[in-house]
């Protein structure tokens, strides 16, 4: 609707990833590179995580676009499937027959790796959303690599999801497969640097004649409400483009940005954008911390009470210590300060 407005030959903050046009941050650079590591060093597990909206399918369609033709790739984007509807999906994707019967499957999957490792040839499994796949469909993947009996490590899985997804490999029953897992990387969001990059990048592949189109203040505020995460300022610019579009103004400014948010705005969020707030690491420490303390300071409080010479001073000690720890107590506290 704007393109002719702002001269744009196409849309600039279109939200449907585009392996053609992929801004490539310095943690996106290091995050494809290890991707593309992964799969050439044959390191059997890896884990990448990322908060929401920063571009973790993105990159996944850059890195299946990046492979050769040695390599045969299935990527999973919806891991909320039963184990038969898994094999199912492998089976399609590999080419293999499936009888809906795992034992068939798995004889035809293991004869499927032993000829890749003939033919110098690789299996990579990608799966995506992986924070909510099933701990039962976890472990049928971490199964599922012991079938890769050549020695030469044909077989490459690689598990991408939303940062809660290193809680939901901490499950007890998938501790052989974390210690399977060689590579680790989380990307992280923009910085506002970063961000004003992201946006130059967007509109000079949109087409566009004139780069200035918002304001500094207005590139400050959309990093601000978007924290960083290259969706959200996909949302804001695009809006903001399209009420600047709708208000004749070929600039867009702080104020404009203002405005977007507030339409943007989901009712009860606590954010002016919905991001993803990060839990606290450690807070069950704080709580720990806060509980002893508390505790100790209660344990005190009772002690003084007893040994202190308070006329009238009731201690509810002498309900539950032995008399023996009593006296103690006083020998002790007269010893101090005698």
């Amino acid at each position: 609707m704007y393109k002719r407005f702002y001269g744009f030959t196409r849309q600039p903050f279109d939200l449907n990833p585009d392996p053609e046009r992929v801004f490539m941050s310095e943690t996106h650079r290091e995050g494809l590179a290890i991707l593309k590591y992964g799969v050439v060093a044959k390191k059997g597990f890896l884990v990448l995580t990322g908060p929401v909206g920063t571009g973790k399918t993105t990159l996944l369609q850059a890195l299946t676009h990046s492979l050769e033709g040695n390599i045969h790739c299935c990527l999973l984007t919806n891991p909320t499937l039963s184990r038969d509807e898994f094999f199912a999906f492998l089976a399609h994707q590999y080419g293999l027959p499936w009888q809906e019967n795992k034992a068939l499957f798995l004889i035809e999957f293991s004869r499927f790796l032993k000829e890749c490792s003939d033919k110098k040839e690789q299996v990579l499994l990608i799966v995506d959303e992986a924070h909510v796949i099933p701990v039962d469909l976890l472990e049928e993947i971490r199964l599922l690599s012991n079938q890769d009996t050549s020695g030469g490590d044909v077989f490459s899985i690689f598990l991408v999801g939303q940062p809660e997804l290193n809680t939901h490999l901490s499950n007890e029953r998938l501790l052989p497969l974390r210690q399977r897992i060689g590579i680790r990387f989380h990307l992280d969001l923009f910085t506002r640097d970063v961000t004003v990059q992201y946006v130059v990048y967007r509109l000079r592949t949109a087409g566009a004649k004139h780069l200035d189109i918002f304001t500094e203040e207005a590139l400050t505020l959309v990093h601000k409400v978007s924290k960083g995460t290259p969706r959200l300022i996909n949302i804001v610019c695009d809006h903001a483009l399209l009420t600047g579009f709708a208000d004749n103004k070929a600039t867009i400014d702080a104020d404009m940005i203002r405005e977007c948010v507030d339409e943007l705005h989901f009712p009860g969020e606590a954010n002016p954008l919905p991001v993803a707030i990060e839990q606290k690491k450690h807070a069950w420490f704080f709580w720990l911390f806060l509980f002893m303390l508390v505790g100790g300071l209660l344990v005190l409080g009772l002690i003084l009470l007893e040994v202190l010479p308070f006329e009238d001073v009731y201690s509810s000690l002498r309900d539950v210590l032995p008399k023996n720890w009593l006296q103690w107590l006083h020998n002790f506290y007269e010893n101090i300060g005698g």
